[in-house]
């Protein structure tokens, strides 16, 4: 297999991730459901006088995701039946098939991973002294700006990979790639004042 046809299969399996992270963005913005806009930590503070995760971990962007997650991935199922080259590169689809009910619940389940991946970086971040949503310089603002990049996919793939069995190389492309597809689409929501930051 060529890396073109590798490349292929990451979006074709992994499109709707994507488009759950772009959804879930605005749907954090929109002034609805606002009884869940409240941080996940509840304003707490560790004896190092820093929040556990900070003022942008909300409740409201943690279920969103889990809930868009299972609704892109409904959406992203019935896209690649419509195309069957399409849903033949899905690694998902080629190993369980293409049903509401495996699209929902692994929709769901990579939402909840994507979502848990983000609280550990959320909280060395803090730890790090790098404020809620605000970026750093140097090596220490690279370090972190890859990570952020790749914090919920490293869920999120890990789920694939105990779904799929996909190989340890296949597993760090899915991530390089998502590096590299992740830093775009930032660029394209920051473009459009979706994102405060890159």
């Amino acid at each position: 297999m060529n890396l073109f046809t590798e490349i292929a299969q990451i979006y074709a399996t992994l499109t709707s991730v994507i488009i759950a992270g772009v959804l879930n963005m605005i749907f954090v913005k929109l002034p609805i459901i606002e009884s869940l806009k409240k941080p996940i930590d509840q304003g707490k503070y560790l004896r190092d006088g820093k929040r556990l995760f900070g003022e942008n971990k909300t409740w409201k962007g943690f279920i969103g995701m889990i809930i868009l997650g299972g609704v892109s991935q409904v959406i992203w199922g019935a896209v690649c039946s419509t195309f069957p080259l399409l849903e033949a590169q899905n690694q998902l689809i080629a190993v369980h098939g293409n049903s509401f009910s495996l699209n929902l619940s692994t929709g769901l389940l990579f939402g909840l991973a994507y979502a848990l991946f983000e609280l550990p970086n959320s909280f060395i971040k803090r730890r790090a002294g790098i404020q809620a949503g605000k970026t750093d310089k140097g090596f220490k603002g690279a370090l972190f700006y890859v990570i952020d990049q790749i914090d919920s996919l490293l869920g999120v793939v890990l789920c694939l990979s105990m779904l799929c069995h996909i190989s340890f190389l296949q597993y760090w492309l899915y991530i390089l790639v998502g590096f590299f597809t992740h830093s775009a689409v930032n660029l394209i929501l920051y473009a459009l004042r979706i994102r405060r930051n890159i």
